[in-house]
């Protein structure tokens, strides 16, 4: 994580935050419960439930061993996530009745939360190419009742044209620098070597995402890594691309920093800024990084 020093703001607070264990965090499925009725059910076992100020939906619970083991979960009352993989489908703010592609959708978390956002009303596309993580992504869709959701399995770059998107959620693999506080191996930062060939399949699918979204259509692009070159790299290869997509500001109801503007000598301009940038010493959660592109000037 060294080289990120110069980027990331309260360095040492940064390090601490590392060393802590994730918060135990849940969200409610309004497909199938409202947060007041689960909240509920889950005291009435014995457990302290804190409702998120930020998020209705949002709960961190604590006295109840194995959250994936209890009834409410079977019954797909709740999905253990992570308080920061709530934030690209807030900045993507689904609605019923739209066309919406969560196009590596794998293992579903963010999907189901776009089904309850959409009221479980209009299309969404649920991709996934791997056939041993499809297994999993069907799985979570049925058991939280997200029926107006399409499972698929395309390589995202190159899911078939035919049909335009009113929203696109792109959340790329990555190398998962943002993880770090469950996956201890990855508080040194992940391998340059890995990170630039990563970096090259993201740059596939943000191209395929935006042939795939309509005019005036709204690609919300996502990672849970810190490099930049997964990030703002990214992002900035996009706006080169294609003359008809630009920048719009991510605002989340959570404090974060902004995509930085320049990263080894390479300049990315100062729309840049209109990115954000989770930390987990600003969110007591995981990290990531959320880009909004609009499709038409």
């Amino acid at each position: 994580m060294e080289r990120y020093r110069g980027i990331i703001p309260e360095w040492d607070l940064f390090l601490k935050a590392l060393e802590r264990p994730l918060p135990p965090t849940i969200r409610a499925n309004t497909i199938k419960i409202s947060p007041e009725e689960l909240k509920y059910r889950l005291e009435r076992k014995g457990a302290e439930v804190l409702t998120s100020e930020w998020c209705d939906v949002l709960m961190e619970v604590h006295g109840i061993k194995g959250l994936g083991n209890t009834l409410e979960h079977w019954l797909g009352f709740y999905y253990v996530q992570e308080a920061s993989s709530l934030l690209p489908v807030i900045a993507l703010d689904p609605k019923p009745g739209e066309r919406i592609l969560d196009m590596c959708a794998a293992p579903g978390g963010k999907a189901t939360y776009i089904a309850a956002k959409m009221e479980n009303r209009g299309a969404l596309v649920a991709n996934e190419p791997s056939a041993d993580r499809i297994r999993g992504l069907t799985a979570n869709i049925y058991r939280m009742g997200a029926f107006v959701a399409m499972v698929t399995q395309y390589d995202g770059t190159s899911f078939p044209k035919g049909m335009e998107f009113d929203k696109i959620l792109l959340d790329v693999p990555c190398s998962c620098e943002g993880t770090a506080r469950k996956e201890p191996w990855l508080k040194e930062g992940a391998s340059l070597r890995y990170i630039l060939k990563i970096s090259s399949l993201q740059r596939r699918l943000i191209s395929k995402a935006l042939d795939l979204l309509s005019p005036g259509g709204l690609l919300v692009y996502s990672t849970c890594t810190f490099a930049p070159e997964e990030n703002e790299d990214v992002v900035a290869y996009a706006l080169r691309k294609r003359d008809d997509v630009h920048l719009e500001e991510v605002v989340l109801p959570v404090d974060c920093s902004r995509g930085i503007t320049e990263w080894n000598g390479k300049e990315y301009g100062e729309d840049m800024r209109k990115c954000a940038r989770i930390y987990p010493h600003q969110l007591d959660s995981g990290g990531g990084f959320i880009a909004k592109i609009r499709r038409g000037k």
